[in-house]
C-alpha cells in the first residue's frame, strides 16, 4: 500500500488571544497540496519504520517520530512495515510530521478501520494532525483542531513551495509575535479568505530568519495571485493562474537561488 502525506500550507493564519493554557487561539485556512512525503506499507510481524529520501537524515529517532507514534496510538492486528520517503523539509511550516501521521491514519483506516475516537487520538499527536488525517481544505480554530468545511474554489490551483533550507522551530516564532490581535479571518470562499487574509507569524518569523523576506520578495516578483509564508515558516508559497506561470517562476528562482528547496504542485 502507498499513501501520500500531502504537504499542508496555511493560506491564512490569524493569531488571536493567548489562552489560559499558554497556547494561542488561532484561525487558519488549511490547504493541502497534491504532493508531499510518500509512505509505503506492507504486513509484518511487528511494526517497523525506515526512512529514505532527501530529508531522511533529519527525521529523528525512527522509534519516536510521529509515524511511529501514530502507529502506536492506533489499534491494528499484526504489524506494519513502513517506508517513509521524506521529500518535505523538516520544521518548515508544511506540517511534514503531522502529514506523515495523517497518512498512517489513512493506511490503518484502509486496512482495519479507525476507532470512534480517532480525532482525540490524532490531537494528542499534534494540533495539525486531525486536519492532516483528512487532508481536505478546512477552516481551523482553537489551536487548529476545531475544523469546519468551506467552499473550496481553489482546488487545482498551481502552487510553488520554496524553502531556503533553514529549519525554523515554531516556539520561538510564537514567542516573537507582538501579541496584537489584528482581527478574525474574513468570511467567504477559500479564494476570498486567502486573498484577504494574512499570516500573523510572518513578521516574527522574518525577525528570526531574515532570508524569509528574500524568499517572499522572489516569489512576489513573479506576479502570482498570492505569495505568503506558510505556518510558522520558513517555507513560503505562491499561487498562480496557470501551471506555465508556476513553472516559469520555479525556473527563474532556481537560476538565482540554486540552493533553495522547491516543490511545484497544485492545491487539492
Amino acid at each position: 500500500m502507498k499513501e501520500t502525506a500531502y504537504a499542508k500550507i496555511n493560506l491564512a493564519l490569524h493569531v488571536r488571544q493567548r489562552r489560559e493554557d499558554g497556547y494561542h487561539e488561532l484561525e487558519t485556512l488549511f490547504a493541502f497540496c497534491e504532493h508531499g512525503d510518500v509512505l509505503s506499507a506492507s504486513p509484518a510481524e511487528r511494526d517497523n519504520l525506515r526512512t529514505l529520501g532527501e530529508f531522511a537524515e533529519v527525521v529523528g529517532d525512527p522509534g519516536d517520530n510521529l509515524v511511529a507514534r501514530a502507529l502506536n496510538t492506533l489499534p491494528h492486528p499484526g504489524g506494519l512495515s513502513i517506508t517513509l520517503e521524506k521529500n518535505l523539509p523538516v520544521a518548515a511550516g508544511l506540517g511534514g510530521g503531522s502529514a506523515d501521521a495523517g497518512a498512517v491514519f489513512r493506511l490503518i483506516e484502509r486496512t482495519h478501520g479507525l476507532p470512534d475516537n480517532w480525532q482525540e487520538r490524532a490531537l494528542k499527536l499534534g494540533a495539525d494532525v486531525p486536519a492532516c488525517v483528512r487532508s481536505e481544505m478546512a477552516l481551523g480554530r482553537g489551536v487548529g483542531e476545531d475544523l469546519a468545511p468551506l467552499e473550496n474554489d481553489l482546488a487545482g490551483t498551481p502552487v510553488l513551495l520554496v524553502n531556503p533550507r533553514v529549519a525554523l522551530s515554531t516556539g520561538p516564532v510564537f514567542k516573537a509575535w507582538d501579541g496584537q490581535d489584528r482581527g478574525a479571518l474574513p468570511e467567504g470562499t477559500a479564494r476570498k479568505i486567502a486573498l484577504n487574509g494574512r499570516n500573523d507569524l510572518e513578521a516574527p518569523a522574518i525577525s528570526i530568519c531574515p532570508v524569509i523576506a528574500e524568499v517572499l520578495g522572489e516569489l512576489r516578483a513573479t506576479a502570482p495571485m498570492l505569495a505568503r509564508m506558510s505556518g510558522s515558516g520558513a517555507t513560503c508559497f505562491a499561487l498562480y493562474a496557470t501551471a506555465e506561470a508556476r513553472d516559469s517562476a520555479a525556473r527563474a528562482i532556481a537560476r538565482r537561488h540554486p540552493g533553495w528547496w522547491q516543490m511545484a504542485t497544485a492545491l487539492r
